[in-house]
Parts: structure tokens; C-alpha cells; sequence
């Protein structure tokens, strides 16, 4: 979650908010998308009116994947490789825009005019430079043959829905961001689309001088992955790779099938070291700008508060709040936003943006030596309870919500807002962002020892072989460089 902006815009629909949980992506701040200036791998055409699409697009995107992530090394990384597949590519006048997104999420795709984003996520978990040729060439391909002008016919159908969300929320921005979400969710292109890009993609690997075979094991790295995350009963948001990407075992036979044109796997360039020289000391998992969650516990350094949700519960930290989830279909949403001068928690509690609040409900006291305010609000079959903490200016929010009728959603809501603190300055002093680390494994390395040098990963053991591309029982060599996860 993003520090909040000095302008407050709020939730408006009690009755839209549990849509806003699900869906991921309602702003109730207005997002700081960087800089502004995005890497661009030097070509877009001024006149190309799909580049339009992209233009109008590319903020949004920005927005919902935490703004542009800037490293020299990985933007260079990815700048050698672009330059050889557009040499390579079936319309060399196709101009193309990369930008890394700064996210933890494992995801590439493309807008239409040439738009392509790969999240830092997606870095971490590529193993040479020929894995994320192929993942950047099966997007190019997408462009190249219009699949995201054929997907966009559809996107009429969802409009409807956009706009009840955008008068509902009385933000403009949170309007845009929502249909910006609903949007990317059409990036599941049809099982035709996916096995043309592949052929295209894995083509154009190959006639540029890398292992054709870099697509098949990615693809193989991300079912992995994607079980490890079942596994560890977690949920790194709803547009994950293997989302818009399904790894199905006909579609990988039929990778591995023309990446055989090429010869057998090894047989083009891997440049595993320079993709690892690339990525070593790439930001991994949360940022500092947007809060950590370690252990079903948010802490924001730069907000200097923390708090906690139960262990069979979900928390994921999402660009502009913390979302959770927890069984009997409770959810709750955590953001912040600036208490306006001269105004007090109820008085704010009745500003309008909360609809179908019961005013009789607001109470006031203390939460830790907070100041604290509860209310309740009923919606279309989902009952609300909301808690307020402040914390100087700064008005922090808890908007859980249930079933109309549950006897929970108050349980839920003192549970998980109960918890809720400043930070103590050991606290922020021991809490560093995590990294990816490259070493060399020594001969009296084992694997249990290459895992316990894993942080913040579920089932470290297991966690290191997926992030190293290894088998259940493959032992990396004596010499041999592989990434590990650490502060």
C-alpha cells in the first residue's frame, strides 16, 4: 500500500465495496505513478493509432502495478535482448515500448502499439537471458498479429460495470483504475492466440541466436511455481502469468515440439550469466514504498504503523491498500487517507463516502492509545463494519465486510483492527526490503544449506528449487551460480 496523497477521496457505496476486495483494484487515493518517464527500448511510432490505445492504457497500467520500476542493469538486460528479437521479428516496423513494472507479481503482457511490461517478479523468477527472450517474444507476437486489437471488441461488455463503479466511487481516478483492472483481466487471449504467439515467439528465439527450449522451461518454472504458491496458501493477486497464460500440458508439448526446430535444448545462446549479473540484487517481494508483509503482518516504514491478520487468513498487499481474506467469506480493506482540519473520526465517518451507513452506529475510544472510531453499513446482501485509528492527520481505515446476517463481521473486524500499532524503531531498523542475491555454490554446500540462506519465501527448501528452475532432486554443481532470496 502506497503512502497516501495529501487530497482525500473516499470510498462512496458501502454496496461497491466488497466488489473493491474482489476486483483488487480500487483507488481511494490518487497514485503517484513515478517519475513519469517509463525505459523504452528507443522505438514507438508517433502515427500509429494502436500506439494510441497503449498511450491511454499505459497510465493505468502504471497504476495498478505500483508504478515503473527503474534498475540500470535489469533495463539494460532487457534493452540486448529486445534488440535482437526486433531484428529478428516478422514486422520489423513494429515499434515497441518495454517497461518494468514495479511489482512482486509474476506477469508479462501487451497493449496494442507495441507496449510491453514484464513485472520485477517475473525477473526474479526467469533463470537466463533466453527464458525472458521467450517470455518478451511470445508478447511481441501478440502485438505483431493483433490479438490485443481482436481482444479489445470485448471489452464493451465490461464497460457497463466500469462506469457503476466510477459514479458509485465519486472518483474519477478510482473509476479509471477499476476499468483499467477489468481491462487487463481480458489479457486471457484464446487457446488459438496463445499457440500462435507461441510458434512466433519461439521462432523468433531461435533466429536471433537463443535456445529456443528458454520458453518451454519457463513455462515449466511457472507451473512450479504456481503449485508452490498453492501450496503455501497464497494469493499473489489475480493476474498472474499462468492467468493469461495457461501452461497447459498440450501447449507446452507443442513449444518443446517447434523449439526441436531449433535442436535439442542448449543448442542457441542461454547467457545465463549475464541475465544473473543482471538480476543480482533485484528487489524481491514487497517494496518499501508500498509496506512489507511478512507472516500475515503489514509494516510500513515510511507510515510507521503495523498490524496483523490471522494465520488462516490471506493478506496481500496491493498497490493503493491491504487487502484480506478469511473463511466464512469475510474480507477486509485497509488503507489510509488525511483526516481534513477541524474534523473529528465520526464527523468524517458521515463526509458521504461511506453510502448506506448507519449513523446511530458510530461509537468512539481507543484502539492501543488511538484514537478510534466503529460504524456499520448494509449494502445489496453485505453487511460492513468500519473502524477508524488516527494517528496525527493521518486516518487509517478498516472496512470489513460479510454476509448480510453473519454473526462474524464484527468478530473479524475487532480481531484484525485490534492489532493495529505504531511501530517501535527496532522494528523499523530490523525490517529490509528483500533481494535477489546470486552466489556461487561451494563444494560443501547442500541444498538444505543453499535453503536456509532463503528469507521471506514459503517452504524455503522448496522455494529455492523453484526460483533455481531445479527438480525435486536436482543438486546444483560445485561452481555453479544460483539465486537466493535475502535482506
Amino acid at each position: 500500500m502506497a503512502h497516501p496523497s495529501t487530497r482525500r477521496h473516499g470510498l462512496k457505496g458501502a454496496v461497491l465495496l466488497l466488489s473493491a476486495f474482489l476486483s483488487a483494484c480500487v483507488l481511494t487515493e490518487p497514485l503517484d505513478t513515478g517519475s513519469g518517464r517509463s525505459f523504452t527500448s528507443n522505438w514507438m511510432k508517433a502515427d500509429d493509432p494502436r500506439a494510441e490505445i497503449g498511450k491511454r492504457e499505459h497510465p493505468l497500467v502504471l497504476a495498478k502495478y505500483g508504478g515503473e520500476f527503474r534498475d540500470p542493469k535489469a533495463e539494460n538486460l532487457i534493452a540486448g535482448i529486445v534488440g535482437r528479437l526486433v531484428a529478428v521479428s516478422e514486422d520489423k516496423t513494429q515499434l515497441y515500448r518495454i517497461t518494468i513494472l514495479n511489482s512482486p507479481k509474476v506477469n508479462a503482457f501487451a497493449l496494442p502499439g507495441g507496449y510491453l511490461y514484464v513485472t520485477r517478479g517475473l525477473l526474479s523468477l526467469a533463470n537466463d537471458s533466453a527464458e525472458l527472450a521467450g517470455v518478451i517474444a511470445h508478447e511481441m507476437a501478440h502485438v505483431s498479429s493483433n490479438h490485443a486489437i481482436l481482444r479489445s471488441e470485448k471489452e464493451s461488455s465490461i464497460k457497463v460495470g466500469s462506469e457503476v463503479v466510477s459514479k458509485v466511487l465519486g472518483n474519477n481516478v478510482a473509476g479509471r483504475v477499476a476499468e483499467a483492472a477489468n481491462q487487463l483481466r481480458l489479457s486471457e487471449f484464446s487457446k488459438d492466440q496463445e499457440l500462435q504467439a507461441d510458434a512466433i515467439g519461439i521462432k523468433m528465439l531461435g533466429n536471433a541466436g537463443f535456445d529456443g527450449h528458454g520458453s518451454v522451461r519457463f513455462l515449466e518454472t511457472m507451473q512450479a511455481y504456481q503449485a508452490l504458491m498453492s501450496q503455501a496458501d497464497r494469493r499473489f493477486g489475480d493476474f498472474s502469468f499462468l492467468s493469461s497464460h495457461p501452461a497447459t500440458p498440450q501447449r507446452i508439448d507443442q513449444a518443446r515440439q517447434h523449439a526441436r526446430a531449433f535442436g535439442a535444448p542448449g543448442t542457441g545462446e542461454t547467457d545465463r550469466k549475464a541475465y544473473l549479473d543482471g538480476i543480482d540484487g533485484l528487489l524481491y517481494g514487497d517494496s518499501a514504498e508500498e509496506g512489507f508483509v511478512r507472516n500475515n503482518t503489514f509494516s510500513h516504514l515510511g507510515l510507521g504503523v503495523t498490524f496483523s491478520a490471522p494465520v488462516d487468513h490471506r493478506m496481500e498487499n496491493q498497490a493503493t491498500a491491504v487487502v484480506i481474506t478469511g473463511p466464512g467469506n469475510l474480507a477486509t480493506r485497509f488503507d489510509a487517507a488525511v483526516l481534513p482540519r477541524g474534523q473529528g473520526l465520526a464527523s468524517y465517518l458521515k463526509s458521504g463516502w461511506v453510502k448506506g451507513l448507519d449513523e446511530d452506529s458510530i461509537s468512539e475510544s481507543t484502539i492501543g492509545g488511538l484514537p478510534a472510531a466503529r460504524a456499520e453499513a448494509d449494502g445489496s446482501n453485505w453487511h460492513f463494519v468500519i473502524r477508524l485509528l488516527q494517528v496525527d492527520r493521518q486516518v487509517y481505515r478498516f472496512i470489513t465486510a460479510g454476509p448480510s446476517g453473519s454473526e462474524t463481521v464484527e468478530t473479524e473486524s475487532g480481531a484484525i483492527a485490534g492489532t493495529f500499532r505504531r511501530m517501535t524503531e527496532a522494528e523499523k531498523e530490523a525490517l529490509k526490503p528483500l533481494q535477489v542475491k546470486v552466489v556461487t555454490v561451494s563444494a560443501s554446500d547442500t541444498l538444505a544449506s543453499l535453503a536456509a540462506q532463503m528469507k521471506g519465501t514459503p517452504s524455503p527448501l522448496r522455494s529455492f528449487q523453484v526460483l533455481n528452475g531445479l527438480s525435486a532432486g536436482e543438486i546444483p554443481q560445485p561452481g555453479s551460480r544460483v539465486k537466493i532470496v535475502t535482506d
